[in-house]
Parts: structure tokens; C-alpha cells; sequence
């Protein structure tokens, strides 16, 4: 994996944990530079995968019909056994380091939609391999924006002298 800084690629090539930082603090730092008074920053947290017995492209599949158990997650996902899924919650652990002291409100979604293996569309619409990243609609989005919006209503923001503006009170 090669990483640019300054329209240049770094050499020698750093390592994808290193380069994750990096592309973190860059843009948490480009945002806030950018945000306009008042502003609300989000960042919303890795969406996982369900792959189980190998990735897309090596004959995974996400055969499930109930949602998982709590050791069924724990065994796709846990960073300790080394689970099929672990991505997001690596990427995640990244990401809250990196959002630590920002202005960013953080929507976490990952460990509540691990839970939800069997909300993929799989091999629905004729395609070659299951589809186990992306979700099927309505489900998971909808509880993620259901959060968001409870999030959002319970900020309260201070905007050009006003005191306090409780977000509860604005129409929707």
C-alpha cells in the first residue's frame, strides 16, 4: 500500500496502520480547519462485513437467516481470536484514537449491525458471489439514521451570542 503526502508518495513505504493514522489526523485536521462556526462534526464508525469461510473473492458467503448470538459475533469479530471480520473493529480502535480531543461526535454503528448477518442481500439479484458488506433496505441503515437523529437531538450548541440552542426544539 503506498501513501502520498504533499502530492509525493512516502518512501520508503510505511505500514497500512501507520498510513491509517496518518489519513485520519489529516482529514479530522482539514475538516475542522474548514468547519464553520456552529458547525456539528460526525464520524460514524466502520460498517462490518459478514463473510464467513473466506473473503468475496474466496468463496465467502453469508448464509444467515437469524441475527448472531453474542459468541457467535464475538467469534467472527474478535480482534483476540482473530476472527474472519476484524477489520472494522480495527479500523475502529484507529479511529477513536485519532477523533480523541476533536470536535467530532462519534455515531458508533459497528457493534450493534455485527449482530445483523443476516441483513445482506448475499446472492439476491443473480450475482456470482454473496454480497455480505452491503445491507438491504429497509434494516440497518434505517437504525443508524434512527441514532444519528437522537444523537443530533441531543446536542446542544452555542451559536453567535445566542446561549444555548437545545436542537430538541427545532422542528424536524
Amino acid at each position: 500500500m503506498l501513501f502520498f503526502e504533499k502530492g509525493q508518495p512516502v518512501i520508503p513505504p510505511i505500514p497500512p496502520d501507520v498510513g491509517l493514522d496518518k489519513v485520519l489526523k489529516s482529514m479530522i485536521l482539514f475538516v475542522e480547519k474548514r468547519m464553520r462556526p456552529g458547525g456539528i462534526e460526525f464520524f460514524r464508525t466502520q460498517s462490518p462485513r459478514h463473510f464467513e469461510g473466506g473473503d468475496w473473492d474466496q468463496g465467502g458467503s453469508c448464509p444467515r437467516v437469524r441475527p448472531f448470538s453474542s459468541e457467535q459475533v464475538e467469534g467472527l469479530f474478535s480482534l483476540e481470536n482473530n476472527g474472519t471480520n476484524v477489520e472494522s473493529r480495527l479500523v475502529n480502535q484507529h479511529l477513536f484514537q485519532a477523533l480523541n480531543g476533536s470536535n467530532f461526535h462519534i455515531l458508533d454503528i459497528t457493534h450493534l449491525s455485527e449482530f445483523r448477518g443476516d441483513a445482506h442481500p448475499s446472492t439476491a439479484g443473480g450475482k456470482r458471489h454473496d454480497d455480505c458488506m452491503h445491507w438491504c433496505l429497509p434494516g440497518m441503515t434505517d437504525t443508524w439514521n434512527d441514532l444519528f437523529i437522537m444523537h443530533l437531538d441531543s446536542i446542544k450548541i452555542v451559536v453567535a451570542g445566542v446561549d444555548y440552542i437545545d436542537l430538541t426544539q427545532c422542528s424536524h
